[in-house]
This record gives C-alpha cells, sequence and structure tokens, in this order.
C-alpha cells in the first residue's frame, strides 16, 4: 500500500521495494500505482519514474528496530495526478503515547478495497519507531498511518511491519517527523544527479 502525499509523490515502506526472495531492489518499470484502486478498476493509472529509500535503510538488518528505523521510501510519478476525485493527503507531527491513530490499507484479504481499521492507539515510541495497538496483515505494508487531531487526517507514519506486545498483535511503523525530510533532500539529490549525467555537452567551434 502506498499514500499519494503530492500530485507526483507516493510514501511507502521501503521493504515493499525489495524482492522478497532475494532482497535485490525490485525493478521500478514492473511497479505501478493506482490511485483510489477499487473492485478492479482506479481512478489513475501511474508509473515510477524514481524512488529512493532513506539512506540509512538496510534490507538486510537482522534487527528488527534496525530494520523498521529506516523502513520509509518515496516514489516520483512521471505523471502527476491531477484530478478532483484524487487529493494528495497531508502529513503531520509526532504523535503522543496515548493517541489515537487509524490505518487505511490493501491488506491480504481485501486487496481489491482500501480498508480503515479501526482507530487504535499509540503504545508508545522508541527511538523513532511508534508502537501501535493496530492488528495489521500481509499486504499492509507502506500503509499510511493517520492522527485525527482537530479532525484532521494526517499521515504520521507508515505501517512497517507486524510484531506482538504482551501476547497481543501491534503494528510498528517509522515516525515521519524526521524521515520525510531526510527522503525529500535524498530526491532532490538522486533527481540533480541524472539530470548533470544527462546533460550533453557540445565541444565549441575552435
Amino acid at each position: 500500500t502506498g499514500a499519494l502525499i503530492a500530485p507526483d509523490l507516493v510514501l511507502t515502506a521501503a521493504h515493499c521495494l525489495h524482492n522478497k526472495a532475494d532482497g535485490s531492489r525490485i525493478a521500478l518499470t514492473s511497479l505501478e500505482f493506482r490511485a483510489d484502486w477499487r473492485n478492479g478498476r482506479a481512478a489513475a493509472y501511474r508509473q515510477i519514474k524514481r524512488a529512493v529509500t532513506h539512506p540509512k535503510y538496510n534490507y538486510a538488518a537482522t534487527k528488527t528496530s534496525e530494520r523498521v528505523r529506516y523502513d520509509i521510501a518515496l516514489l516520483q510519478l512521471y505523471h502527476p495526478v491531477n484530478t478532483t476525485s484524487v487529493l494528495p493527503f497531508e502529513t503531520g507531527n509526532r504523535v503522543l503515547k496515548g493517541d489515537h491513530v487509524g490505518i487505511v490499507s490493501y491488506a491480504l484479504e481485501r486487496a481489491e478495497n482500501p480498508s480503515f481499521q479501526d482507530v487504535c492507539d499509540v503504545l508508545g515510541r522508541q527511538q523513532g519507531i511508534y508502537v501501535m495497538s493496530c492488528d495489521v496483515s500481509f499486504g499492509s505494508s507502506g500503509a499510511p498511518i493517520f492522527s485525527f487531531e482537530n479532525g484532521q487526517a494526517k499521515i504520521v507514519s507508515v505501517v512497517s511491519a507486524m510484531a506482538r506486545s504482551d501476547g497481543k498483535p501491534v503494528a510498528l511503523g517509522v515516525s515521519l517527523e524526521t524521515s520525510l525530510k531526510v527522503l525529500s533532500a535524498e530526491l532532490a539529490r538522486v533527481s540533480a544527479t541524472k539530470r548533470a549525467t544527462s546533460a550533453k555537452f557540445i565541444k565549441p567551434n575552435q
């Protein structure tokens, strides 16, 4: 699952860009963003121009904390989604222990329709990782986690992993507080590098 946060930017989890079998990066040509996907149809279909993950993300990390803390990615679309039926979500600041959050995802058993998870609670925040009482499933990876401050839904994290705490299922997510700024800077750096390497140089006349 991914969420549109700008007309041409999609937020998701970094591990969603890797093949589970061997850990290699998935070719962008094999990915497609389907905005507002429902019952086999989308409001817009877009190809991915480039994708960046957090510079400190390590798919091969063995410790859950090391994988989850930086498990976030930003995808840039070739063409922005400019339709009144699909609007980008706003992002928000950190949430605190006890705050209510909600998740919208295309989980395994409901892959054809987005589902809003019942409101759950933030149980704590440890080293940039939120622990939430949400019971997520396969397919929820990368799903947006919303806060509801002043009645307005804003993305504050994305689902990275399922876990258990005191025998109960919980969801783990990355804090966007600093990660989103790092991703934006990384995307700008990669974009600038691409422009520089694709420039055409002409030898002046002698």
